[in-house]
């Protein structure tokens, strides 16, 4: 008896359910692949991921699409996701650091974004980021101090023992954790727990704390804390989050 031969995803909704669950399992898909998988044109994947983005579901990158679980990815495809959000949230960050203050910058793409915005001197930056670091390394309105630890490349950042002692002996204004997830009842969360415990230095060491987390980071969960909300300032994000506001945490709205 022969049997039937599986015939290729007719409906978009089909498709578009095979491609996220691809993108759940591995963070990233490429174009190619799916059309091979899914028995259809190239074309008809590509029109699927613009649609999936304009839903919220994912980020389209040349050739494919990577997932907004941003926590699963490599620096430089984390940087690529929602890019525009992350510079506008940056900014409004940087606009709260006053001249003469101390800020502890976190490794990351968004805290980055808002090292690239910071224009008011003289200022002190205390960074576990070598990118952070390399913005400022010739500025003689920053005092630039590195927190040392080991280099882990995957996060572009310094963790550890040392990291974690250096940052006991500071005392800052501001401090900017980078977080993977934030979620009402568990705050801001990570994936690693060297890193968690690097950033928890970081709050400890500081008058104030800011969290700078697009959308795709709300609602969500990573496996190690970092801070309650009871310990958060400040949060920056592109949409608005009235529960957190109502914990007393400052929400600031960035317009991309």
């Amino acid at each position: 008896m022969t049997r039937p031969t599986k015939l290729p995803p007719r409906f978009s909704e089909e498709r578009h359910a095979r491609i996220l669950k691809q993108l759940q399992e591995k963070g990233r898909v490429e174009v190619l692949g799916l059309a091979r998988m899914l028995g259809v044109s190239e074309h008809t994947i590509r029109r699927d991921l613009l649609d999936l983005q304009a839903q919220g579901a994912l980020h389209k990158t040349h050739g494919g699409a990577v997932s907004l679980d941003t926590a699963r990815l490599s620096f430089a495809e984390r940087s690529g996701v929602l890019a525009e959000a992350k510079r506008a949230i940056g900014r409004v960050g940087a606009a709260l650091i006053q001249p003469g203050q101390t800020v502890i910058i976190d490794a990351g793409s968004t805290s980055l974004s808002l090292a690239q915005a910071l224009t008011v001197r003289p200022i002190t930056v205390i960074t576990n980021s070598l990118d952070v670091a390399a913005l400022f390394d010739k500025d003689p309105g920053v005092q630039l101090v590195l927190t040392g630890g080991t280099w882990q490349a995957a996060s572009r950042a310094l963790w550890g023992p040392a990291a974690r002692d250096m940052l006991m002996h500071c005392r800052a204004d501001w401090a900017v954790p980078g977080a993977c997830s934030v979620d009402l009842a568990m705050g801001v969360t990570v994936t690693d727990e060297a890193d968690a415990a690097t950033k928890r230095a970081m709050i400890t060491a500081a008058a104030r704390t800011m969290v700078l987390a697009d959308h795709s980071k709300q609602h969500n969960v990573s496996p190690f804390g970092v801070a309650r909300w009871p310990e958060v300032h400040t949060l920056v994000s592109d949409r608005p989050w009235p529960e957190v506001e109502a914990l007393g945490v400052r929400v600031l709205l960035a317009d991309d």
